[in-house]
C-alpha cells in the first residue's frame, strides 16, 4: 500500500475492547437496577422476555436502527409501563446500563498502540455503538467520535466514512479506516473510496481467512500495535 496516510479513523467495540463481556454484563446490571427500584417490571421483564421486547421495538423503529440508547430508552418506558411501573424512570434506568456499558476492559495492546498512532496521525472514531470516549478515558487520543446515532446512519453506510474524513479535513484515499468487521469496517470503508485496515483478533478471528475475492483490506494485523509498528516503519520519513 502507498504509504500516503495522514489520518485514522478506528472502530471502537472489538477494535480496542472486546464487546462480549460488556454485552452480558448489561443486561445483568440493568435488570438489578431495575429489580431495586421498578420491581414490577422486573418481575414481570425477566432478562429472556426484555429481550423479545426489545426485538419488538426495534422492528417497531426501523428508522431508529442506527441509535441503540433511544431503543433502548423506547424498551425501557414501554416495559414500565406495562408493568405499571412510572416511565419517567426510563432516565435514570437508562443511566444505570449506560454506566455499565461504557465498563470496558481494553485489550492489552490497544492503549499503548492507540498512544503510539494518535501521537503521529490525527486518530477520529466512529461506532456504530454507544460507547463514550469521555467516561472511558481515552477522549484524549482522539480528534473527535463521530457515531452512527449522531449521523443518522450505521456502517457501512458510506456517508458515515465520508463526514468523518470531512471533519478531518482529507480525502477519503488519504484516510486508513481500522476496525475488526469485515461488511461494516472493511467493504463499508472500501466503498467510502478509503484505504483499510482488517484487525483480526484471535478472540473473533482465530482462523482469520479473508473470504473476498473481489476486494481485500490494504492492510491486515492480528493485533492495533502491529498496525502501530508499521506505521512507524513506513511514515518515518513523513514525520522526519
Amino acid at each position: 500500500m502507498n504509504p500516503q496516510v495522514r489520518a485514522i479513523t478506528l472502530d471502537l467495540d472489538d477494535t480496542l475492547w472486546p464487546f462480549a463481556p460488556i454485552g452480558a454484563r448489561v443486561e445483568v446490571v440493568q435488570h438489578a437496577w431495575l429489580a431495586e427500584h421498578c420491581p414490577r417490571t422486573a418481575a414481570r421483564f425477566p432478562l429472556a422476555e426484555m429481550r423479545v421486547l426489545r426485538e419488538a421495538i426495534n422492528a417497531e423503529h426501523p428508522h431508529l436502527a442506527h441509535d441503540f440508547s433511544t431503543l433502548r430508552r423506547l424498551t425501557l418506558a414501554r416495559a414500565m409501563e406495562l408493568a405499571g411501573d412510572d416511565p419517567a424512570l426510563a432516565e435514570p434506568a437508562f443511566q444505570a446500563f449506560y454506566a455499565e456499558r461504557n465498563r470496558v476492559e481494553c485489550y492489552p495492546d490497544a492503549i499503548g498502540a492507540l498512544q503510539r498512532i494518535a501521537a503521529r496521525l490525527p486518530v477520529a472514531a466512529i461506532t456504530n455503538g454507544n460507547a463514550d470516549l469521555a467516561r472511558i478515558g481515552l477522549r484524549e487520543h482522539f480528534a473527535f467520535q463521530l457515531g452512527a446515532s449522531e449521523h443518522g446512519a450505521a456502517k457501512p453506510d458510506p456517508g458515515i466514512f465520508r463526514a468523518a474524513c470531512e471533519r478531518l479535513g482529507e480525502a477519503p484515499h488519504h484516510v486508513l479506516h481500522v476496525g475488526d468487521d469485515i461488511e461494516l469496517d472493511v467493504l463499508g470503508a472500501h466503498r467510502a473510496g478509503l484505504r483499510t485496515c482488517w484487525i483480526h483478533r484471535d478472540d473473533l478471528h482465530p482462523d482469520p481467512v479473508w473470504p473476498h475475492a473481489h476486494v481485500r483490506p490494504d492492510l491486515a494485523f492480528p493485533t492495533l500495535d502491529a498496525l502501530a509498528d508499521w506505521l512507524d516503519a513506513h511514515l518515518q520519513d513523513d514525520v522526519a
